[in-house]
């Protein structure tokens, strides 16, 4: 066996264990590569196309690299060059002086950060085949904006527009429903659908479930995980919430981060609060996530979501009056997943009696939603700034740490209201304040019983401050 031919049953083990590690579409189009010749510094591979060599170098040559000296133990360097029509190997600097010259004026390929479409309209991306982890109606186009979410919706905007520059990493935090994930995908499809990037679209608890896998499988698995997610263009994770408490999986998202960060790569991630009042969570990705834009997503306001209702109902083909939107969006305040449950409720009454929705039909089909007293559509930060306002406090007040009575017995007294009239859990309570335990919560709901049973004026004002939320509610 010659040395050549030694070398390139290396290379060809190369390509086998890379293509068991890739997707087979991304393994197909960025892989069509041919051994020309090697030596112990030097593989020397030929590329279809200067467009090609450009981007494999930009996506692939460090991988390659590392997976070459896995194999001999040795660092190597990759020369890509153009294949050339007759049987000889071309020389790298004429070919691509060749195609400079052929190509005159023509604009440059876009280099990291930079997208094919800079400065086209935003809702109408190119046409290509949907991203195969990203849901296709989720994108600028069907995203409504209003008050309550423009910063954020400008600011993906411009991401998507110049990936990997500016705003890089990109948070965005806020409540259940209110559009987080649709706004991160709608990223992840305008980049895909206008860019060559490689766009990958994870769940926090999905990418946890992938690293353990890795971790209790071979060598070649535990390289795989890494290499999917390092060698990114743009990665998106959603809900890094549940990652509390799970520090392996922590540190292995933190070197993930830096070698994306280091290599301009733009990373998006979701939350439901700000990173700052995450718990058990690596410092040091704590102020890596905080260092890039952080913007939140409140509660929708009485325009936005009719605006929402109204673009809704356009997309199911079915007519809704404006004083049925009307009455739906004053009687439900949280969130757009909430509008959207009503929404689809009366759609589908509509398809299947046949009928057309009236006023009188929504109350009727809705009347569990707007009569329960357990009110589903208030939120947690209506109530907590409502109660802050009476005791002249700020609702950070009320989520810090502060332990006054001045503080302690408005904290109480919002903690027993929410879980009267709302259905959140004490779970989910004690992580609205600040992190704090559901004992915490339930220790405060029975101070207030018990002052109710001592003090004949408490119920009368908890009684007020549920009239003034419920208010508060209806005009927010």
């Amino acid at each position: 066996m010659t040395e050549t031919g030694g070398y390139e049953i290396i290379w060809n083990e190369t390509i086998s264990q890379i293509r068991s590690e890739l997707d087979e579409q991304e393994f197909l189009t960025w892989f069509n590569l041919e051994f020309q010749q090697a030596d112990e510094k030097e593989f020397t591979i030929s590329v279809p196309s200067l467009f090609y060599q450009d981007q494999v170098r930009k996506r692939y040559q460090p991988y390659i690299e590392e997976k070459i000296k896995d194999l001999i133990g040795k660092q190597v360097s990759l020369n890509l060059v153009i294949k050339a029509k007759s049987s000889e190997t071309p020389e790298p600097s004429s070919v691509s002086e060749n195609y400079n010259q052929k190509q005159g004026s023509e604009a440059p390929v876009p280099g990291a950060g930079q997208s094919k479409q800079t400065g086209q309209d935003m809702t109408k991306p190119s046409p290509k085949k949907g991203h195969p982890q990203l849901r296709g109606d989720y994108s600028f186009e069907t995203y409504v904006v209003g008050d309550n979410n423009s910063f954020a919706a400008n600011a993906a905007q411009a991401i998507a527009r110049n990936p990997g520059t500016a705003y890089n990493p990109f948070l965005i935090y806020g409540g259940a429903g209110l559009g987080k994930t649709h706004l991160m995908q709608a990223i992840g499809n305008y980049i895909h659908a206008n860019t060559d990037y490689k766009v990958i679209y994870i769940s926090a608890e999905t990418f946890t479930n992938e690293f353990i896998a890795s971790i209790q499988d071979t060598e070649r698995a535990k390289a795989a995980f890494k290499n999917k997610y390092r060698y990114a263009d743009i990665l998106l994770i959603d809900d890094i919430h549940f990652l509390q408490i799970k520090k392996g999986t922590q540190e292995e998202l933190f070197y993930t981060f830096n070698t994306l960060y280091d290599a301009n790569k733009q990373m998006v991630f979701t939350c439901d609060r700000p990173v700052s009042d995450l718990k058990d969570f690596n410092d040091r990705l704590r102020s890596r996530v905080g260092r890039g834009l952080n913007v939140d997503l409140q509660p929708p306001n009485y325009e936005t979501r009719c605006a929402i209702l109204r673009k809704k109902a356009e997309a199911t083909g079915i007519t809704i009056p404006d004083d049925v939107i009307d009455l739906v969006s004053k009687n439900i305040s949280t969130n757009v997943r909430d509008l959207e449950s009503a929404l689809n409720t009366l759609t589908a009454y509509a398809k299947l009696v046949g009928k057309a929705i009236t006023v009188e039909t929504a109350q009727q089909r809705l009347k569990d939603v707007f009569a329960d007293r357990r009110q589903s559509n208030l939120s947690i930060e209506i109530i907590q700034r409502v109660v802050a306002e009476e005791f002249h406090l700020s609702p950070n007040d009320l989520k810090g740490k502060k332990r006054t009575q001045s503080i302690v017995y408005p904290r109480q007294l919002a903690m027993f209201i929410i879980r009267e009239i709302t259905e959140y859990t004490t779970t989910e309570i004690g992580q609205a304040f600040g992190g704090r335990d559901h004992t915490t919560v339930m220790h405060a709901c029975q101070k207030i019983e018990d002052r109710i049973r001592t003090d004949p004026s408490m119920d009368s004002t908890i009684q007020s401050l549920i009239r003034s939320i419920k208010d508060y509610s209806a005009k927010s």
